[in-house]
């Protein structure tokens, strides 16, 4: 585990400027978290995370989780975000990366159907299938993750369980950590920027 793994997530942001934590990635667990956020960026869509090697995998999930067997959805792998991502909730300022308003819409622990640690996760990641038991607010049981040919894009799928049903859980939009829905109101457009240097927040 080395702070590599956050070199793309870092380059991307100007942490003088915007909210999110800069973070660095923290000592493997046998006790992995998994989070979902709720992101109004130039589009909105929901950033599906899990803890693997210390920092946050991520993909953005455009429609959002299902608990349908039946639904697939795609999911886009993005870049390795920070532990300390897992509570991030706010505003990310207009010109920055991801522009737009962000909550935490479901949190939790979650292992790999297969039993194992960390070393069981990494590899699944590698061979891309990954088999999970979630244990959130809102996402419970089994999910699978499974790469597809095109680069970066996976779908993640409902296993036939007990918490498995074609109610539609996106309807449930308030944050579990603030009880807050993201506001009507778009993002406001604006260029980009990225300083070349940067100093550290402590998070």
């Amino acid at each position: 585990m080395t702070t590599n793994l956050l070199t793309a997530y870092r380059k991307k942001r100007d942490f003088g400027t915007t909210p999110e934590p800069e973070g660095k990635p923290r000592r493997a667990s046998r006790r992995h978290v998994f989070v979902v956020q709720k992101h109004r960026a130039s589009h909105l869509h929901y950033d599906f995370r899990l803890e693997i090697d210390g920092v946050l995998k991520s993909w953005a999930v455009p429609k959002g989780p299902s608990l349908d067997p039946a639904v697939r959805r795609l999911a886009v792998q993005v870049e390795d975000h920070p532990y300390a991502y897992r509570n991030f909730e706010g505003e990310i300022p207009a010109g920055q990366y991801g522009a737009g308003e962000v909550i935490v819409w479901d949190r939790g622990t979650y292992r790999s159907a297969h039993g194992g640690d960390n070393a069981t996760l990494r590899s699944e990641l590698r061979k891309g299938a990954l088999h999970l038991l979630l244990r959130g607010k809102k996402l419970r049981g089994g999910f699978s993750l499974v790469r597809l040919k095109r680069p970066r894009q996976w779908l993640l799928i409902k296993k036939r369980d007990a918490f498995a049903t074609e109610r539609d859980i996106t309807g449930n939009n308030r944050s579990v950590k603030s009880g807050r829905r993201l506001s009507d109101r778009k993002p406001t457009r604006g260029k980009t920027r990225v300083r070349s240097t940067r100093r550290s927040r402590g998070r």
